[in-house]
């Protein structure tokens, strides 16, 4: 199986972004209104689906050393993908990893939140407990792929990488939020918080859009960074440290 690099990457940022489009559109009280309870449930059905498709192709992207901006710049180049593989000491990798059977935990509750005779028992089942598990993952997903860019206290605010996992970071506390105030009480059936269910899952939405959007000029910036080889300080740096 072989790719370009960039359209890879392209894809990956798109699918993210038409996932959480879904999501977040889901969520508005006008747009339930017009469409209907069904409807609406069928919407973040789709955009759960984007999300395990753009996710899958991450994990593509972090286990092929190919993916990566190549050093002579050429990034248009058809190279090859690696579909399977088992690389536990990168973080990049495990970021993907688990970021993917998170998104598959999504499937699996929007596909059951269409149906409309569920009792409780099985919405708490089918419905809540994978939204739940799929919220944990996300969280454990960000977290390897922030500890992926270096040690904490290397990190650099001003740079894109930087902001797009902060940004999935703080999507997924809001992912966790909105799973949390949608648990129901056992004896009860309000949740324990329905605007914040709604809210948590929109501002979650928001940060992922806003996350995909900028994988989009961070690639570029890679590229470019490729083409030009290292800046003057970190050849400098390089040379100091007999690399």
């Amino acid at each position: 199986m072989r790719a370009a690099p960039w359209r890879l990457n392209a894809a990956i940022a798109v699918l993210f972004m038409i996932g959480s489009a879904c999501f977040a559109l889901g969520t508005i009280p006008w747009y339930v209104n017009a469409v209907g309870v069904v409807a609406d449930a069928i919407t973040f059905f789709v955009g759960s689906i984007f999300f395990t498709a753009a996710s899958f192709a991450q994990l593509l992207q972090a286990q092929s050393p190919a993916m990566v901006p190549p050093p002579d710049g050429d990034d248009r180049t058809r190279r090859v993908v690696v579909v399977r593989a088992w690389v536990p000491h990168d973080r990049g990798w495990l970021a993907a990893a688990t970021q993917f059977p998170g998104t598959l935990a999504f499937n699996a509750s929007t596909a059951f939140a269409i149906a409309t005779t569920l009792t409780e028992a099985q919405t708490h089942r089918l419905v809540w407990v994978p939204d739940f598990v799929g919220s944990i993952l996300f969280l454990v997903s960000s977290a390897f792929a922030i500890l992926a860019l270096g040690p904490l206290l290397e990190l650099e605010p001003g740079s894109l990488a930087w902001e797009i996992s902060w940004l999935n970071m703080i999507g997924s506390v809001f992912f966790m939020v909105s799973a949390i105030a949608s648990y129901v009480l056992p004896g009860s059936s309000q949740a324990v918080d329905p605007r914040w269910a709604n809210l948590g899952t929109f501002l979650g939405a928001l940060c992922f859009f806003a996350g995909a959007g900028l994988m989009l000029p961070e690639w570029t910036h890679a590229v470019r960074r490729a083409r030009e080889g290292p800046a003057p300080d970190d050849a400098a740096v390089a040379s100091a440290r007999g690399t």
